[in-house]
């Protein structure tokens, strides 16, 4: 078999992926709307989730499918992608402003959940019982967050949701039809999806841990990059980097534990000290932003540079791998 057809599906799997997602989120947030949920709860359940929705999916069916390597390259790939290069884009487009007082309370909670992510890996074997305390963690973690959601509803994070449900208006029997499509394309593009990567990875005789944490995991950040990009263009700041800090969270324990319940895995030592050491620093890295005038912490177009200069360098790594140069 020659690699035309697995690109195909591989390209059209991600561009499929990458609408699904879209409207599957959208009509989430705007049933989510109807129900009475609070703005801050949506956008930091409901878009979180909906964000990463892409990668759990990818996930469940990689490991189903044998490909447990696949679903955690897409994990980290994409953790890495979401700061690195989502972040460093959007703060080009101009600096990014954080005053969400939730945000500065995730932001340690995904710095212990990468920590204990590298520790329960540290035997290079991702087990059901790791599996198990990941997924344990994320249920805890959602608790507390519907519960701040419930008694905290004055915040530039709410504020920021609010305004893009406004300027996104659709009835409830539209929401509901997008979200029962989108999740049913979700499945339909990611089976898809990963049977073209696995395919191009057996081509070129290279790990499915490679192709998740290059091609696959920039496919599946495409709708954090496109959310995070139009929230900076309308000044929702913290909506943009919202949903970057929450769809690492998903990603470190929902989609990797999903992937070690259904499959456990043995883990490439590459895997701690270049992946999860890479996600670390860069996690860590965002508490040293700056003040900027006006006193608020900022993301400023010098640091997006830099984050992007880390992503080219991270990527072209993993490709000269690939390609036996190192």
């Amino acid at each position: 078999m020659t690699l035309m057809l697995p690109a195909l599906a591989l390209m059209g799997g991600l561009v499929l992926l990458v609408w699904s997602a879209d409207r599957f989120i959208d009509g989430a947030a705007a049933t989510a709307r109807y129900a009475g949920m609070s703005p801050l709860l949506i956008g930091m359940v409901v878009i979180g989730f909906g964000t990463s929705a892409p990668e759990m999916v990818v996930s469940a069916i990689s490991a189903l499918e044998g490909n447990p390597g696949l679903a955690l390259g897409n994990a980290y790939g994409s953790n890495i992608a979401n700061i690195a290069l989502i972040l460093g884009v959007t703060a080009l487009l101009g600096p990014i402003t954080l005053k969400s007082g939730v945000l500065k309370k995730e932001l340690p909670v995904l710095f212990v959940v990468t920590v204990l992510a590298a520790v329960l890996l540290a035997d290079l074997f991702l087990s059901r019982t790791d599996a198990v305390i990941l997924l344990g963690v994320f249920a805890a973690i959602m608790t507390w967050w519907i519960l701040l959601g419930l008694r905290q509803r004055n915040d530039y994070l709410a504020s920021d949701v609010d305004e893009h449900l406004e300027d996104h208006p659709m009835s409830l029997r539209m929401a509901i039809v997008w979200v029962i499509i989108g999740m049913a394309l979700l499945v339909v593009s990611s089976r898809i999806l990963v049977w073209g990567a696995v395919e191009i990875a057996r081509g070129f005789g290279v790990s499915d841990l490679i192709i998740g944490l290059t091609v696959v995991a920039i496919g599946t950040s495409l709708p954090e990059l496109a959310s995070a990009i139009a929230a900076t263009r309308k000044g929702e700041h913290d909506l943009a980097i919202g949903n970057v800090i929450g769809s690492n969270l998903f990603n470190t324990l929902a989609v990797v534990g999903i992937a070690g319940a259904i499959q456990p895995l043995k883990i490439e030592p590459a895997v701690l000290y270049r992946d999860c050491l890479l996600m670390g620093i860069l996690t860590a890295a965002l508490f040293l932003v700056r003040s900027g005038k006006n006193g608020q912490k900022q993301i400023s177009r010098t640091e997006g540079i830099i984050l992007l200069a880390i992503y080219v360098g991270y990527s072209g790594y993993l490709i000269a791998k690939v390609i036996g140069l190192v």
